[in-house]
């Protein structure tokens, strides 16, 4: 899964992206520093992993990941063009979803692409940049689908009905992943691969002073607004801070979030939410070779969940042992849990939660 992290230049993009990865994405003070996008894969924080370790002493623990794309810094006009335009849209078509990171501070060192910091007015010129994009993308499906209609398929003046709701609500400023679908309209929205459809989370970028006292930050505030009324998430991060930690092992990282006051850092958090945004869940595997998070939708059923390790384990699937994380910890190991009845035989129609600690039965 991708997740492209967007925004106007210098709100941060890149030197987020360098405490994220520690790749060392050029991070400079002009726009455009970024022009084809940096790629990086990013761990997924999972404190359960550490606990199973401690348990089953295992010779390897491997955590989930989720790759994040830096990309160019959009200015107003992209969609006809102006800037990176072209460029951007085409990276953003690529991602599964959007980080949108919006600055937060005042520095009068750090140019402003507008002259001004304006939560509202920078996320709104992102926003509709990629709408009007969506609009020409709408307006030529409709053209097309105008012409296949002259082969009598009813299916196709349906097709028109839904592409013409779209535009509609696109011409109003609404994205189209705040519109109403039902479950075979969304199946074609889906398909038709539109910007806005794609799920987003907002990152407000702040400077180390508010980290302190977020709700005096009266930019964090619109930015809120903004992702509460989209019904979105919402991250508050300090950037610069964030590279600083990423340069720390972690008995200095745990030293340096105390003396903050903080209980994780903000880059932690973000990770989490974007797994959440996407839909994700884990569930885990413990034994001596390895303990392991592995990476599944949502809904995902147990024979499903046993194909991300092996092909071989969903074409012979007999069944899932599975245990929940919390109640293994509770008992302390494998064999009390065992002994006390909490270990379920699950069959092929069990819906995977996340934390589930499993052993997949197979024969091939």
């Amino acid at each position: 899964m991708k997740l492209g992290i967007v925004g106007l230049p210098n709100v941060g993009k890149s030197t987020l992206f360098n405490a994220i990865t520690k790749a060392g994405a050029e991070s400079a003070n002009y726009p455009f520093c970024t022009i084809d996008p940096n790629v990086g894969i990013v761990r997924v924080p999972d404190e359960r992993l550490e606990k199973l370790a401690e348990m089953y002493n295992p010779k390897k623990v491997t955590y989930t990941t989720i790759e994040f794309v830096d990309i160019a810094g959009l200015v107003r006009g992209a969609s006809r063009g102006e800037g990176l335009g072209n460029k951007f849209l085409s990276h953003i078509r690529e991602v599964d979803a959007i980080v949108h990171v919006v600055r937060a501070f005042d520095d009068s060192n750090i140019v402003h692409v507008d002259g001004s910091v304006d939560p509202r007015r920078d996320i709104d010129t992102i926003n509709m940049e990629l709408i009007f994009a969506d609009l020409e993308a709408i307006e030529k499906r409709m053209e097309k689908t105008r012409k296949q209609m002259k082969s009598g398929d009813k299916k196709y003046l349906v097709e028109l009905s839904l592409q013409e709701r779209i535009k509609d609500g696109l011409e109003k400023g609404i994205p189209v992943r705040a519109m109403s679908f039902d479950a075979e309209e969304t199946e074609y929205v889906r398909q038709l691969f539109l910007l806005t459809s794609k799920p987003v989370l907002y990152c407000a970028n702040v400077d180390e002073g508010t980290l302190a006292d977020i709700d005096a930050n009266p930019y964090v505030g619109m930015i809120r607004e903004v992702a509460e009324a989209e019904q979105a998430e919402l991250v508050v991060i300090c950037a610069s801070i964030e590279e600083e930690i990423s340069q720390l092992d972690d008995n200095e990282k745990e030293l340096f979030l105390e003396e903050l006051g903080l209980k994780e850092s903000g880059l932690d958090k973000l990770i989490k939410a974007s797994y959440k945004l996407l839909g994700l869940i884990s569930f885990l595997t413990a034994g001596e070779p390895e303990v392991r998070a592995w990476t599944i939708v949502e809904g995902t059923k147990a024979p499903q969940a046993a194909g991300k390790i092996h092909s071989d384990f969903e074409r012979g699937f007999i069944r899932a042992e599975v245990i929940a994380f919390d109640d293994l910890m509770r008992c302390g190991s494998h064999a009390a849990a065992r002994e006390q009845g909490l270990i379920r035989s699950e069959g092929k129609d069990y819906v995977m939660k996340d934390g589930d600690v499993t052993l997949f039965r197979f024969n091939v």
